[in-house]
């Protein structure tokens, strides 16, 4: 491949301070420090399912919350994948995955569009998976919809185990950017629209 699609972000804030280096080339490797150990966990699903290499840091305000952690790290990704995709010539755009894990089942979809926007339908089960509050699952996808400029629609079909629950929307997600982020050889350096931008 000519073109090396990569990109590394800082965010510092009197709240955060966050550096994502990513390859959305990759094989999956992951090197994550968010001090958020479910958080963690979740962007593993994301860097394995998605074939993407992420090297995450990230030092927050723990000691009130996970809240802008977690909703930083969103928007700093999606600010890295914006980077990374560029123009966008010759991505597939759309991208769809469903996700099962034991009772769990979840549908994520995703489209390159240039703008953002999310509809998030979980009914999470309960409202902390361990320390983690399952709320800022929508916040930590809401900043990454708004600054990777890409529309989504999050669906957990069903499940009874909130962390199943949880886990298949983010493998859906590392699935879905996947086929999205792919480049088509039949459209080579072609924009995926009628508009000839997006």
């Amino acid at each position: 491949m000519s073109t090396s699609r990569t990109a590394e972000i800082t965010r510092n804030t009197n709240e955060t301070q966050i550096r994502v280096a990513i390859n959305i080339d990759g094989t999956g490797q992951q090197k994550l420090n968010t001090g958020v150990p479910f958080l963690d966990h979740m962007l593993d699903q994301i860097a394995r399912h998605g074939l993407i290499d992420l090297d995450i840091e990230a030092k927050g305000d723990l000691h009130i919350d996970a809240h802008h952690t977690v909703e930083d790290v969103g928007i700093t990704l999606g600010q890295a994948f914006a980077k990374a995709i560029g123009d966008k010539k010759g991505i597939r755009r759309y991208g769809h995955s469903y996700v099962p894990l034991d009772e769990a089942l979840s549908r994520v979809v995703i489209d390159f569009s240039g703008r953002p926007g999310l509809e998030f339908h979980v009914p999470f089960t309960r409202s902390m998976i361990g320390a983690f509050d399952v709320d800022l699952t929508r916040e930590f996808f809401q900043g990454f919809v708004n600054h990777a400029l890409v529309s989504m629609h999050i669906d957990n079909l069903r499940g009874a185990n909130a962390h199943h629950q949880c886990e298949t929307v983010f493998k859906a997600f590392g699935r879905a950017l996947r086929m999205a982020i792919e480049l088509d050889p039949r459209s080579a350096g072609t924009i995926p629209s009628t508009k000839g931008s997006l």
